[in-house]
Formats: C-alpha cells, structure tokens, sequence
C-alpha cells in the first residue's frame, strides 16, 4: 500500500487531491480524534461529502472553508449515519438550501435515532447487555441516560432528502460518480467511484491500518453484520488495482485490492481465535480478551461487546457453534464438534 502524502490537513485548511476534489478534516473528541471530509465539484458550486460532528468548533470550522472557496455550496452527501459524518449535514444543506443526498436506510435509521427512545423502556438494552455476561453496575452506567446522546451531535435532518441507490451514476457537474454500497459498518453505506479520476470515496467501509468497527447493537441483537461486510468487501476488487482510496479515517492511500484481502483476512483471523476459544461453552464477556488485548474503557465496551457478538453471531448463522442461555441469563457460545468454518 502506498499513501499520498505523509500526514493528515490540518482542521480548516484543504487540499486538492484532483482537479475538482478537495480534502479536508475534522476534529473528533474521541481516541480516533479526526475524520476525513471532501468537497466535489458539482455544478456551479461545490458538494460537502460527510460533515464531521456536530458541535460549534466543526461549525466555526466549516465557515472559515466556506470563506475559502471560490464557489457556493451546492450540494450535501452522506456516506451514512454515524454523527462524524452526518453530525452538520442538516445545517449546511439547510444554510445553503441544496440538495442533500443519502441512501434511503441510512437517512431514515439516521431520523429514527435522532428521535429518541419517544417514552419506550430500556428493558431491551438491559437484556442484551445482560445476555453478554456484562455485570449489574456496568449495565446500570451504559442504560442509564435519560438524554438523546446522538441528536446532542447531529443537527436535525432535511425532512426531504435525494435517494442514492447502488449502481446508480450521480452526476454533479461534469463528473460522474457510481454509487457502490457496503454494508456491515452500518445498514447502506454509500461509496462513490469516479472512473475518469480514478477515485474511490470509501469513507467508513474501507479503511487503511485501523478497521471499521462490524457490530450486532441492541437494536438488532442477532443481525449477521459480519456477513454483510465480508459479502460487500469482494466487489471493490473489480475496480482498478491503482484506484486512489479517499478515506474517512487515516491518509489517502493506492492498494485497494491488498487492503480489501487484508480486511477479510483480519476478520476471519479473529473467526478462527473465537472458534477454538470456544472448545468449552464462553459469554461474550469471556471471549473480549480473544479480540482486544488492550483495557477497555466504559465507551469502548459498547464497541467490543458488539463487535464480539457480530463475530459470534456470523458463526452461529454458519452452524459452527452453538448459542444457549445459561442459568445467569446469559448467552453461552460453544463450538460443534467437526465443524469447520469454510475461509
């Protein structure tokens, strides 16, 4: 793999990648403490693809770039809609009254979060932290919030929005872009290939030295996420081996097909460790020291938990291990006697 340039844009400040796409970043307040945004030239203006989260320094931000450009806003796209991408997208496609763009399962899982729990009982995510071996108190801390955390970072939607579709060519301007979806990291993740510049936006589906997080949440506890990633990783191979990798996280890079082998290779590495872990029957909790070597804090125990479970979940649908319910209430996972898992 070989990457463009040897550190990250700093926050409100751009570079440009290719005549008509510009990179810039911003801040996150997390362990992973930026993201990688564009802008593409549409017509007569410029299109913001992901918007960083939504706070008054991303805002204060954003305005310095917008007095930096030699055009208007004319467009604003999501590639899906976890907060650093979607945080400030309502905001700007409103500010400027442009077309706002997302696949049709991102925008509406997007509103119903932005929702709230509307008065129903955390009861369901007591049982699904329960059912992976967490403890009373930590289960206490992680179901507690009575507040919306993720419309405290997301500025509400547009109420009307332009529906991207796998395959589909959006056309801004004079450029065209294909539409490729992966799922896994979240439900219709949305790529976009231009084959005259030879750019693949990947945003959070393909990423370079870290790897997307794949998880089975709450809200959908026995969803096969991992299978959904593995099965929308391969169609990226067909795409240019010198293709131009624009992020969302980490530098821009060239060798997509080694990182998209080097991808399934990793998930399937940890397959293997939960598979053998589970000689005698394991919780989700007992199997996080397979997949995470380092102290995991209250935050990323949400991500590990479900990252575990996307994994167990993938190999149980597979029939390789078996899931019951112990006397404690939670799950237990245990592998089937000559079973194998086919790589």
């Amino acid at each position: 793999m070989e990457y463009l340039y040897d550190k990250q844009v700093n926050p409100g400040e751009f570079i440009e990648i290719a005549e008509g796409v510009l990179w810039l970043t911003m801040p996150l307040p997390f362990e992973l403490d930026h993201i990688n945004l564009y802008l593409l030239e549409g017509d007569g203006g410029w299109v913001v693809l992901d918007t960083g989260i939504g706070t008054s320094t991303t805002k204060s931000l954003w305005q310095r770039i917008f007095g930096q450009l030699n055009a208007p806003i004319v467009g604003v796209i999501v590639t899906h809609l976890h907060p650093d991408h979607v945080g400030l997208a309502g905001w700007i496609a409103d500010t400027f009254n442009v077309p706002f763009y997302m696949t049709q399962t991102e925008y509406f899982t997007a509103r119903a979060f932005a929702a709230g729990r509307n008065g129903a009982t955390n009861a369901r995510d007591r049982l699904y932290y329960q059912r992976a071996g967490l403890d009373d108190a930590l289960i206490d801390k992680l179901t507690s919030g009575e507040g919306n955390g993720y419309s405290s970072v997301v500025s509400p939607l547009p109420i009307s929005y332009t529906r991207l579709k796998d395959g589909m060519t959006l056309s801004l301007g004079a450029n065209e872009w294909q539409v490729m979806i992966g799922r896994g990291h979240s439900p219709e993740h949305a790529c976009l290939f231009n084959q005259k510049k030879n750019i693949l936006i990947s945003g959070d589906h393909i990423l370079p030295i870290i790897t997307p997080n794949i998880g089975a949440y709450s809200t959908e506890p026995d969803a096969d996420t991992l299978e959904d990633y593995l099965s929308t990783l391969p169609q990226f191979k067909a795409l240019p081996e010198d293709v131009i990798v624009l992020p969302a996280h980490k530098l821009p890079f060239i060798g997509l097909h080694e990182r998209v082998d080097m991808l399934i290779a990793h998930h399937h590495e940890h397959l293997k460790a939960l598979l053998d872990a589970c000689e005698e029957p394991q919780t989700v909790v007992d199997l996080l020291p397979v997949m995470f070597k380092r102290k995991l804090s209250s935050r990323n125990m949400v991500f590990a938990v479900a990252e575990c479970l996307s994994h167990l979940n993938y190999l149980h649908h597979k029939g390789v291990i078996s899931r019951s319910v112990n006397y404690r209430g939670q799950y237990e996972f245990k592998s089937l006697e000559a079973k194998q898992l086919a790589c």
